[in-house]
C-alpha cells in the first residue's frame, strides 16, 4: 500500500493537462458536460466539414440538424459531417437523452501539414556521449530500413528522415559499407533523407566567428563530395542564436533555418517583444545575408516535440482526437496552451497580444518517442498514410525539412517580415556553470587561428590537425553541457553526470593542450625558416597576430643552453639597436627539475605592425633591470594611475593622465573589480525546478544573501623593467582564497586586471560576479560573436535582455574621452544592474541615480538543475583589460584593448640559418582599423593561401589588403564559395567588405 505515496516527477514535462486542452479546442456547451465544435477537418468529394461532441454518454444518439432538416447523425464518439460553408452558418447539436443547443460553424483553413521526422541530438544528458552517438549512428541504420519499408506508399505517406545533426552521419559514413553509403546518398539526392548543415546544436555564444564557420566544413564537403544538396540547418533545444550565425550559415549555402526553442529553465521571450515574432520569419544579418526561419510553438507546442504532444508519434486514433484541435487553436488563440504547457513561466498577468497564426501551412516536428535522443519510427509516416486515406484536409505530408521551406517560400514569400540582429540566447546564463573549462576553450580559440597562421607562414598545412582542434572546441561548445540530473556520478542514463562533465571538460582541456601545441609548432618551424642576427645569442621575431599596430609585452624564453643561466644577456630591437629594458626570472635545475632550464625573459616592444613582426636580438650585456618593491596602494605608468582601497581590494581609482580624469564612477553601489558573491534560497539537486519558479518584480525573496570581498592584504608591490605591479589577496565568501593582480605595463595604455580565485563546491544556487563601475554613459557597442550589439544595434523580438553574453569587449563613450573594457575569459555580463536569475529577472539594485556605465561580469554560477554542472570548484582565472583614449573610434578602441588578451605577441625563435630575418614585416594588411585580418590558411580551392577578413564596422567599408607576393586574388565567403576576382594594382588587392561580415580572400 505503501507505493499509493508516489508519484511521478513534477520535474518532467507530462502532455496529459495539454492534451485536455486541445480536445476541449474550440467548443461550446451544448448541455451539462456536452460540448461541440467545428474543426478544421475534411473529408469527401464535396468537400464536408466536421463537428465534433465530447462528452456524451457512451451509444448516446447524435444529431446535426437544420431547423428540422438532418444534416448529419452519429454516435458518441464519432465526428458529425456537413457540407464545406463559406460563411458562419449556424446549426442544432442533439444529444439523445441530454439535450441541444445551437452551434455557429465558421469557415476553416485548408491546412498543409508538413511532418519532420528527426531526433534530437544531445549528446549526452539522456546517457554518455559515447553511447548516445552510437545509438545515432543506430537510427540511421533505421532510416534506410524504414525507407524501403515505405517506398511503395504513397509519396506523402513515404518515411522521410530529417538529419537535425550532422556529426553522426561523419561517423557513420566512416563506418559503414560502400553498399549502405550509396543507399544513403541515393536517399539523399532523391530527398528522401535531408542532412542538415549544423554537425550539432551550440551555445553558439561560446563560439568564436572563425569556429562557427569552420564547424560548416564537413557538411560543406559533403554536399561536393556526394552531390547532396544542403540547404537548411536545424537549431534545436537552445532558445537564441547569435547575430553571426546567419552569415556562418550563409556562407556555406544554407537559405533555410528550422529552430525549436526550449523555454524551460526561465526563458520568458514573450516579456521581451517575443509576441511581435511571427513564423515563419526572414532574419537578416548586418552583412545582408539572409534565412527564412521557422520557428516552433514553443512552449506551448513543446519545442521539437510539439507534433508527439498531438499524436503524431502515437497513433491515428490519437492524432485524430489531438491534432484538430491544436490547428484550431493556432488559427484562433495567441497560444495553443495554457499554463499546463511546459516550460510557461511569468506569464500569469501578461497580455497575450500575440495575433493567431495566420498561415495554412504548418511544420511540425515529430520524434520516435517523447524524449531527447529518440529514434525513427514507422508510426508518424503510418499516422499519415491512414490520415490522408481517410481526410482530404488537413493534409499531411512526411517531409523533410527544406520540402517545407521551399513550400513555405512559395505561398508566403515576400509577404513575411523580416528581422535583423542577435537572437540573444536564453540559457546563455549556463555558460557560467563550466567557467574553467570554458575560459581554457576561449584561450584556445585563439590559439589556434594563432597556430594556423604561423604554419601558413611556414609553408606547412596543418588543416588536419586545426581541424581536430577546431571539432574538440565545438564538443564542448555543444549545447548539452551535464547529464538531465548533473549532480549524480552513475555509469549510465540521465544520472551519469560525473562521467558526461568529465568527458566534456576534457574537450576543453584537450582542445586547449592541442591548439597551444600547434602554436608553440608553428612558431617553431616559421623560426626554422629565418636566421638570427649575425653575432647573437639567438634572435626572436615578435609577432603580433592581433587587430592593430601595438605597442606591448613580450616574453620569451631563453634555454639555459644556449646562454648559461648566470650570463648576463640584453635584448636589442633591430630596427632602431637600442637596447629593450628587461625583466627576467631563471628556472633553475635544482629549483624546479620537471621544467627546462632556462630565463623567462619580459621587455616591452614598441610600434609592432599588425599581423607583423619585429625582430629582437639577445646578445652579451647587462642583465635585467633591479626590481624594486613598491610602498602603499598605488601603481602607475605613463598612462594611467591606479589606486587599491586596503579595505576591500577596489579600484577606487583608474586616473587617465592623457584625459586628466577618473574613469571610475566612485558613487557607484559597487566598487571597480569588486567581488560580488550571490547565494539564492532555490533548493540544489531539484530536476528543471528553475523552470517552476518566478521572481516578481519587487519582491527579491529568492536572493537569500550578498557578500563582497573583505580584509585585503597587499602579496606584492613591484616596480620592474617592464612596470608595476599590485597583487592583493582578499577573503570572500564561495571561496577559499581570491588574489587580484593589477598590471600597468610600461608605455602600454591598458590596466590589466587578473581575478584568480579558489572557488569552494557547494551544490546551493551561487553567483560570482566583479563589478566595473565607469564613470561614463551606457555602453555604445559591445562585440558578439559575428557582429557588433548595443546602442541602437536591432535584436530579433524576444531575444534576452537581463544578460548579454559578449565575446570580448564593451566600448563607452561621452563625447570627451572613448573607453573599453575587454574580457578574456567570462563573456556574461549584466549592464547597469544585477539582475536576479529567475524569470523575470528583475533588478536587484534600482542605482539612484542610475548607472548604465556599470559592467558586471557574471564569472560563474550554478544556477541550472539540469544539462549543466550543479557546481563548480578549484583555482579559476578571469582576465580583465581597461583601455581610453580622447577621441578614439569606440569599436577601434575595444579592439585594441581586447588584443592585449586574445592576441599576445608570440615569440618565434630564429634558428635557420642564411641571410638574418628582416628587423619588420607584415605578413599581411589591411588599411582600416574596423577590419581585423582574423587568420592566413591553406586554401580549400587550390589557391596558394586565404586571408580571412573579419569586420566590426555597422556598414560595408572598401579596405586594402596587401599581401607579399600576391598575383591574383579572389573574395568568397569564409568556405571560399562563390569566388569572385579581385582588382590588384601595385600589391593592393581592393576589397569591400559587408558590416560585420567575415570573408575570404583566395590569394595566388
Amino acid at each position: 500500500m505503501t507505493s499509493r505515496l508516489l508519484r511521478a516527477s513534477l520535474g518532467s514535462p507530462g502532455y496529459d493537462d495539454m492534451r485536455g486542452t486541445l480536445r476541449a479546442a474550440g467548443m461550446t456547451a451544448i448541455a451539462g458536460d456536452v460540448h461541440a465544435a467545428a474543426l478544421p477537418l475534411f473529408r469527401g468529394d464535396p468537400l464536408r466539414q466536421a463537428v465534433r461532441v465530447t462528452g456524451a454518454p457512451d451509444g448516446a444518439a447524435i444529431a446535426l440538424l437544420d431547423g428540422e432538416t438532418v444534416i448529419d447523425r452519429a454516435s458518441a464518439g464519432e465526428d458529425l459531417w456537413l457540407p464545406e460553408v463559406d460563411a458562419p452558418r449556424t446549426v442544432t447539436v442533439s444529444v439523445s437523452g441530454i439535450g441541444e443547443a445551437p452551434l455557429v460553424v465558421h469557415p476553416q483553413r485548408k491546412w498543409t501539414v508538413h511532418v519532420v521526422h528527426h531526433s534530437h541530438l544531445d549528446i549526452g544528458y539522456t546517457d554518455r556521449q559515447g553511447v548516445v552517438l552510437r545509438n545515432h549512428l543506430e537510427y540511421l541504420d533505421s532510416a534506410l530500413d524504414l525507407a524501403a519499408a515505405t517506398d511503395d506508399w504513397a509519396d506523402d505517406a513515404r518515411f522521410r528522415w530529417t538529419v537535425e545533426s550532422a556529426l553522426p552521419v561523419r561517423r557513420w559514413l566512416d563506418s559503414r559499407d560502400a553498399a549502405a553509403v550509396d543507399r544513403f546518398v541515393s536517399l539523399a539526392r532523391e530527398g528522401r533523407i535531408e542532412v542538415t548543415a549544423m554537425p550539432f546544436q551550440l551555445h553558439t555564444e561560446a563560439c568564436s566567428v572563425e569556429e562557427l564557420h569552420r564547424m560548416l566544413r564537413f557538411t560543406d564537403d559533403l554536399r561536393e563530395r556526394h552531390d547532396i544538396p544542403i540547404t537548411s540547418a536545424m537549431h534545436t533545444d537552445v532558445p537564441g542564436a547569435v547575430v553571426g550565425f546567419v552569415d556562418a550559415l550563409a556562407a556555406a549555402g544554407v537559405r533555410y533555418l528550422s529552430a525549436a526553442h526550449n523555454w524551460a529553465g526561465r526563458s520568458v521571450p514573450f516579456l521581451t517583444g517575443g509576441q511581435d515574432l511571427g513564423r515563419p520569419f526572414w532574419w537578416r544579418s548586418p552583412a545582408g545575408n539572409r534565412l527564412l526561419v521557422w520557428f516552433t510553438d514553443t512552449p506551448h507546442g513543446m519545442a521539437y516535440m510539439e507534433g508527439n504532444v498531438v499524436g503524431l508519434a502515437e497513433s491515428f486514433p490519437a492524432a485524430a482526437a489531438l491534432l484538430p484541435g491544436y490547428l484550431w487553436s493556432l488559427a484562433n488563440r495567441a497560444v495553443p496552451y495554457g499554463r499546463e504547457a511546459f516550460g510557461w513561466s511569468g506569464l500569469d498577468g501578461v497580455a497575450l497580444t500575440k495575433p493567431p497564426y495566420p498561415h495554412d501551412v504548418l511544420h511540425l516536428r515529430v520524434q520516435g518517442g517523447n524524449a531527447d535522443n529518440a529514434g525513427p519510427s514507422i508510426v508518424p509516416p503510418s499516422v499519415v498514410r491512414e490520415w490522408n486515406a481517410t481526410y482530404a484536409y488537413p493534409r499531411l505530408r512526411m517531409s523533410t525539412n527544406t520540402e517545407f521551406f521551399v513550400d513555405a517560400e512559395r505561398r508566403l514569400g515576400e509577404r513575411l517580415a523580416e528581422h535583423s540582429g542577435d537572437w540573444t540566447d536564453w540559457w546563455a546564463d549556463g555558460l557560467g556553470s563550466g567557467a574553467r573549462p570554458l575560459g581554457y576553450a576561449r584561450r584556445a580559440q585563439h590559439a589556434v587561428r594563432h597556430a594556423e597562421t604561423l604554419h601558413t607562414l611556414a609553408g606547412t598545412d596543418a588543416t588536419a590537425e586545426v581541424d581536430a582542434v577546431y571539432d574538440k572546441l565545438g564538443l564542448f561548445d555543444e549545447h548539452t553541457w551535464g547529464a538531465a540530473n548533473p549532480w549524480h556520478d552513475h555509469e549510465d542514463g540521465f544520472d551519469s553526470g560525473g562521467m558526461q562533465w568529465a568527458r566534456k571538460c576534457e574537450m576543453a582541456y584537450s582542445g586547449a593542450d592541442d591548439a597551444e601545441d600547434l602554436r608553440h609548432a608553428g612558431a617553431h618551424r616559421l623560426g626554422a625558416r629565418l636566421a638570427p642576427a649575425a653575432g647573437a645569442l639567438t634572435s626572436y621575431l615578435i609577432a603580433n597576430l592581433g587587430p592593430t599596430d601595438r605597442t606591448d609585452l613580450a616574453e620569451v624564453f631563453l634555454p639555459a643552453s644556449v646562454a648559461p643561466l648566470d650570463a648576463p644577456v640584453s635584448i636589442v630591437d633591430a630596427r632602431s639597436g637600442a637596447t629593450l629594458p628587461h625583466h627576467e626570472e631563471a628556472v633553475r635545475p635544482e629549483e624546479w627539475p620537471t621544467r627546462p632550464a632556462g630565463r623567462r625573459l619580459w621587455f616591452v616592444v614598441a610600434d609592432v605592425p599588425a599581423v607583423g613582426q619585429a625582430r629582437v636580438d639577445v646578445v652579451a650585456g647587462s642583465g635585467p633591470a633591479p626590481v624594486a618593491d613598491l610602498d602603499g596602494w598605488q601603481i602607475e605608468n605613463e598612462y594611467y594611475r591606479v589606486s587599491v582601497d586596503p579595505r576591500d581590494g577596489r579600484l577606487t581609482s583608474i586616473f587617465d593622465k592623457r584625459a586628466g580624469r577618473d574613469l571610475v564612477n566612485g558613487t557607484a553601489y559597487a566598487g571597480m573589480n569588486q567581488y560580488v558573491h550571490e547565494r539564492y534560497s532555490t533548493a540544489p539537486h531539484v530536476n528543471h525546478l528553475s523552470g517552476h519558479i518566478e521572481a516578481p518584480h519587487g519582491d527579491l525573496a529568492l536572493l537569500a544573501g550578498r557578500s563582497i570581498g573583505r580584509r585585503a592584504g597587499i602579496v606584492r608591490a613591484t616596480r620592474t623593467a617592464v612596470g608595476e605591479t599590485l597583487e592583493v589577496e582578499l577573503d570572500g565568501d564561495g571561496v577559499q582564497w581570491l588574489r587580484t593582480t593589477v598590471t600597468l605595463t610600461a608605455g602600454v595604455p591598458r590596466v590589466d586586471v587578473t581575478n584568480r580565485l579558489y572557488k569552494d563546491g557547494a551544490p546551493a544556487k551561487e553567483s560570482v560576479f566583479f563589478a566595473f563601475p565607469f564613470a561614463m554613459p551606457a555602453p555604445v557597442a559591445w562585440e558578439l560573436t559575428g557582429g557588433v550589439g548595443g546602442g541602437d544595434a536591432p535584436t530579433v523580438p524576444g531575444a534576452a535582455s537581463h544578460m548579454t553574453p559578449i565575446r570580448h569587449w564593451v566600448a563607452f563613450e561621452d563625447g570627451e574621452v572613448t573607453a573599453a573594457w575587454a574580457t578574456l575569459h567570462a563573456p556574461l555580463v549584466m549592464f547597469g544592474d544585477i539582475y536576479l536569475p529567475y524569470a523575470p529577472f528583475p533588478p536587484t539594485l534600482s542605482p539612484e541615480p542610475a548607472e548604465p556605465g556599470t559592467v558586471y561580469s557574471w564569472a560563474m554560477n550554478n544556477i541550472w538543475d539540469t544539462n549543466f554542472p550543479a557546481q563548480q570548484q578549484g583555482e579559476t582565472t578571469f582576465r580583465y583589460a581597461i583601455g581610453s583614449e580622447p577621441g578614439a573610434e569606440p569599436r577601434a578602441l575595444g579592439l585594441g584593448v581586447a588584443a592585449g588578451l586574445t592576441d599576445p605577441f608570440v615569440a618565434v625563435p630564429l634558428t635557420g640559418s642564411g641571410e638574418p630575418a628582416p628587423p619588420s614585416d607584415r605578413f599581411a594588411s589591411v588599411d582600416h582599423p574596423l577590419v581585423r585580418v582574423a587568420a592566413i590558411g591553406p586554401s580549400r580551392r587550390g589557391h596558394h593561401l586565404v586571408v580571412y577578413l573579419a569586420s566590426a564596422a555597422p556598414d560595408p567599408l572598401s579596405t586594402t589588403l596587401r599581401v607579399p607576393g600576391v598575383r591574383h586574388a579572389f573574395l568568397g565567403t569564409s568556405l571560399e564559395r562563390s569566388l569572385v576576382p579581385l582588382s590588384i594594382s601595385d600589391g593592393a588587392i581592393e576589397v569591400t567588405v559587408p558590416a560585420g561580415g567575415f570573408v575570404a580572400v583566395s590569394v595566388s
